[in-house]
């Protein structure tokens, strides 16, 4: 239990720091990444193109999390609020200009011999377009 929460811990430290090399490498190479709101990416090349996605539309740091494994350490789950600046306008998505964001969000993890397997995002994705929509005139 305590070496899967070391390693969630690892996982967002390293996002924080935008290090995504050492945020794969904590990943198994056939991860599955559900998509909040989306579909199922399975590998970790697939996680790597999201992350490259992200890093372009927008800057993040989450804050304030908290995180819990089960007994054996083969499931966790993640607590946090996002912290965030949507820099550049995302596929489907609003106009991007600079609007700064903050709401909870959440993530599930399965864990194998020390590596993600599973990676469940959520975030209110309607109280985040409602952050964003909003837009401060000078």
């Amino acid at each position: 239990m305590n070496d899967t929460i070391d390693l969630i811990h690892r996982y967002y430290d390293a996002f924080n720091r935008r290090d995504w090399p050492g945020m794969l490498a904590l990943l198994d190479d056939n991860v599955h990444h559900d998509v909040n709101q989306g579909g199922r990416e399975t590998g970790r090349a697939r996680f790597a193109a999201f992350l490259e996605r992200m890093n372009t539309s927008y800057a993040e740091e989450l804050r304030h999390i908290v995180i819990m494994a089960n007994e054996a350490g083969d499931r966790a789950a993640a607590e946090y609020v996002v912290h965030g600046e949507y820099k550049a306008t995302d596929e489907g998505l609003p106009l991007a200009q600079g609007q700064r964001y903050v709401l909870p969000g959440g993530a599930f993890f399965d864990v194998r011999d020390g590596r993600i397997t599973r990676v469940t995002n959520y975030y209110n994705l309607e109280d985040w377009l409602s952050q964003v929509r909003r837009v401060e005139v000078d």
